[in-house]
């Protein structure tokens, strides 16, 4: 038979399985508005910052193992630049068709997500501290190797050069791939490698075949096994986070929510001395305004923020540090003006004390602006 008839014959039985691939195009669509919806949360054109990644559900050990191993799945459609965008669409749109219409609807959705996950947590046990990852590539890299599982099965019925393009050209993007993640930096090789190796197995363990004669059950029953097994491991495998990312999160919360407060001392703190200057306050009132709208936010502020967790790996660590310092700082020299100012106001004489104000305040609390 002319090869390009049984070529023909062998993508007109696919498409009589599937005459369309609406799976396919719905993931990419996904992907496409969930990188648009990231843009306008911050999110870069080219490359996107950590912490917008991080917010969107990217993979990364103190985040994931912290109690939210939905990133394992959330982050197979997270991309961090257009380019990481534009060149899964096309190897997924590329491959997605035609895997769709091998395995079907059900089986190619359960194959590319279940490839997903196990690329990222194979991922996460190899890079778990040290990078912050997302991406449908993963995914991908499973869809190809199903895809290149089927037309071995199917070679019988490709004409001999087709197949030696589809079957090696498939190989060869797959292998020059994970190739290429050896020597580049940035790219998630081990997600790669991940996918590549669950996708194999999940088509062997959903078998669909056109005419290949049927998988023999022991085997789907043992790629099943393996896959199991293998997914057990690396949970044993997985590296202790650096930290603890809601113990990240909190610090992060209250850092900004203490310089929120001290924009308001602030405010109190000019209103004072604009008091001071003006010399209509004694010291006692400027004591007492003081120690309730300057001192006890900074006593408040410094107890809170000493019960934070400590942890050095925290990246919030060092700033935290350094404004429980400057609080304890400030409460000390706020302290001092306070008890100041109340000495002041008992050594002075009753019809003396506007004119005194007027006179010293300026000078006894100039070396206090924040």
């Amino acid at each position: 038979m002319d090869g390009r008839l049984v070529l023909q014959s062998f993508y007109q039985r696919l498409e009589q399985q599937s005459a369309s691939t609406p799976v396919t195009f719905l993931i990419i669509v996904i992907n496409v508005a969930i990188f648009i919806a990231m843009l306008f949360s911050g999110a870069g054109f080219w490359h996107s910052p950590n912490g917008v990644q991080l917010s969107w559900g990217a993979n990364f050990a103190p985040a994931t193992q912290d109690g939210e191993w939905w990133r394992l799945g959330r982050a197979i459609f997270l991309h961090l630049g257009v380019m990481h965008l534009l060149v899964n669409s096309l190897a997924l749109w590329d491959i997605g068709q035609l895997a769709e219409r091998m395995y079907g609807r059900m089986r190619f959705v359960t194959i590319y997500l279940l490839s997903g996950l196990f690329g990222n947590l194979l991922s996460l046990v190899m890079q778990g501290n040290q990078a912050v990852s997302g991406g449908a590539s993963g995914a991908i890299f499973g869809i190809y190797a199903a895809a290149l599982v089927f037309l071995w099965r199917e070679r019988a019925e490709i004409a001999v050069h087709e197949f030696r393009w589809l079957f090696g050209g498939g190989l060869l993007f797959a292998l020059l791939s994970i190739g290429m993640g050896f020597v580049v930096s940035g790219i998630d090789n081990s997600a790669h490698i991940g996918g590549f190796v669950s996708g194999m197995l999940l088509c062997i363990a959903l078998s669909k075949s056109l005419s290949a004669r049927a998988m023999p059950r022991k085997y789907s029953l043992l790629a099943a096994l393996c896959l199991v097994i293998m997914t057990a491991l690396l949970v044993i495998k997985l590296p202790q986070p650096k930290y603890r990312w809601s113990d990240e999160l909190l610090l992060r919360s209250q850092i900004n929510a203490f310089l929120y407060e001290n924009q308001e001392i602030n405010r109190q703190w000019l209103a004072v001395l604009h008091d001071g200057k003006q010399g209509n306050k004694t010291f006692e009132e400027l004591a007492s305004k003081i120690d309730f709208a300057i001192l006890q936010p900074y006593e408040s502020s410094h107890d809170k923020l000493s019960q934070l967790p400590a942890d050095p790996a925290l990246p919030s660590a060092q700033q935290l540090e350094n404004l429980i310092r400057y609080t304890e700082t400030r409460k000390q020299e706020f302290q001092t003006l306070v008890e100041e100012l109340k000495r002041k106001q008992a050594t002075m004489q009753p019809d003396a004390a506007s004119e005194e104000t007027k006179e010293n305040i300026t000078e006894a609390t100039i070396d206090l602006a924040p």
